[in-house]
């Protein structure tokens, strides 16, 4: 064995084990968004999650890697279905790439679950995850990772602020404002009322393993261990917006509200994570806290101003992910430095706004793009299998209406004559 081909295992060791660092997010966004919706809808919300990864895994297979990777267009890819003739589109081998980026789309596509929770129909679920996965999310990725339109005027994002999180965040608003809000979520005013997720504890740790994932997520992008120093920078970025976004969100909702509520301060540690994830390879340690800091106050007001649109979103991921995913798309052209490998300097850094308008160009065109099509996807679904289960289903809950059993056995009471 020779010296390229230790680097090469090395780097597929290491390509592989952070792709099981973000499959163990899949337990996170579980625990977080079975933590923040209802206790009769629990079983509900967990069986999507399982079942996304699953749908993802296959439509990635199936078509995803060809339309992301395969040769084609600047707007996707028409080579190498079912892997079949296709190359890797890294230096490791073909199988752990896909297994990276197969790990990426089903996050995106679980993103929804938490938006469109407590009221969507089981069957229609699994059809959107399936598509999601095999065609919308790989046109995205294409066009910034695939060598697409994209990818040839400049526009950079590491790890997926938008490729990931706005898709996954756009996807999730289109399909919450086509659903419909929950019943009782708004009074005759137009007031949101709190409906109350049934545990914080499970809430909390799933926070802690999107975070502790999130150390593959954006580390294991740089798909090499050659760059030691990259590597460590990423990390402590990651970390530094994780921690900043958590303390802002805490603050500003303790200022405007009274108390230090704790999902909030959960949900701003997410947005500094989705925040960073496109910067983090190209920006210093204190313009991660800047991108954290302001991804938490942008966490608070998004949250207000998505439920005064009546935009019902149980667990916030319009808000995380949308929000947090734009503006960590543009604070990249922003903060970005090209001594750190930006194609040019960001604004502050004295590059004026060629960065920043490449970035705000791309990241709203994925947006337009992903309500568009999956609105369109949204509608099908609805006219074939119908999108929102049965009023009388939503009120007794999805658990025993959707799958015969309950999250918590015993909580009901039946009377039986």
């Amino acid at each position: 064995m020779g010296i390229a081909d230790l680097v090469r295992g090395l780097d597929t060791v290491w390509v592989l084990v952070t792709a099981f660092l973000v499959f163990f997010m899949q337990a996170g966004f579980g625990m977080l968004e079975a933590g923040l919706i209802r206790a009769k809808n629990t079983c509900n919300i967990l069986t999507k999650n399982f079942l996304d990864f699953c749908m993802a895994s296959l439509g990635f297979f199936i078509f995803g890697y060809a339309i992301m990777y395969g040769v084609g267009n600047p707007l996707f890819g028409t080579t190498g279905w079912f892997l079949l003739g296709a190359k890797s589109g890294s230096h490791v081998p073909l199988y752990a790439f896909w297994l990276f980026q197969a790990v990426f789309s089903a996050t995106a596509a679980t993103i929804v679950a938490g938006g469109m929770a407590e009221r969507m129909k089981f069957p229609a679920y699994l059809i959107y995850s399936f598509l999601i996965s095999a065609f919308i999310y790989p046109i995205v990725g294409h066009w910034a990772w695939g060598g697409g339109w994209l990818a040839k005027l400049g526009f950079t994002d590491f790890a997926g602020s938008t490729v990931v999180h706005v898709t996954g965040g756009s996807a999730a608003f289109i399909g919450t404002i086509i659903l419909g809000p929950r019943i009782g979520k708004y009074a005759r005013d137009g007031s949101p009322r709190v409906i109350a997720g049934h545990s914080i504890p499970l809430a909390s740790l799933g926070v802690l393993i999107l975070w502790f994932g999130w150390f593959g997520f954006n580390p294991g992008s740089t798909l090499s261990v050659g760059n030691g120093n990259l590597i460590a920078r990423i990390a402590i970025n990651t970390n530094l917006a994780a921690a900043a976004g958590a303390i802002v969100a805490m603050v500003v909702v303790w200022i405007k509200f009274g108390k230090p509520d704790l999902s909030m301060a959960m949900n701003g540690a997410l947005a500094g994570l989705v925040a960073i994830t496109a910067p983090c390879a190209f920006v210093s340690p204190g313009a991660a806290i800047a991108i954290g800091a302001v991804g938490g106050v942008l966490i608070v007001f998004g949250i207000i101003l998505l439920d005064k649109i009546h935009v019902d979103d149980p667990v916030g991921a319009v808000a995380v992910h949308g929000i947090g995913g734009i503006w960590g798309t543009l604070s990249l052209g922003i903060f970005g430095q090209k001594a750190l490998g930006l194609p040019r300097d960001g604004l502050f850094q004295g590059g004026g706004f060629a960065q920043l308008g490449v970035q705000a160009l791309g990241t709203f065109a994925v947006a337009l793009f992903v309500i568009g099509a999956m609105a369109l996807v949204f509608k099908l679904i609805q006219a074939v299998v119908g999108l929102r289960v049965s009023r009388e289903e939503e009120l007794r809950g999805l658990d025993i209406g959707e799958h015969g059993m309950e999250a918590y056995s015993g909580f009901q009471i039946f009377i039986t004559e």
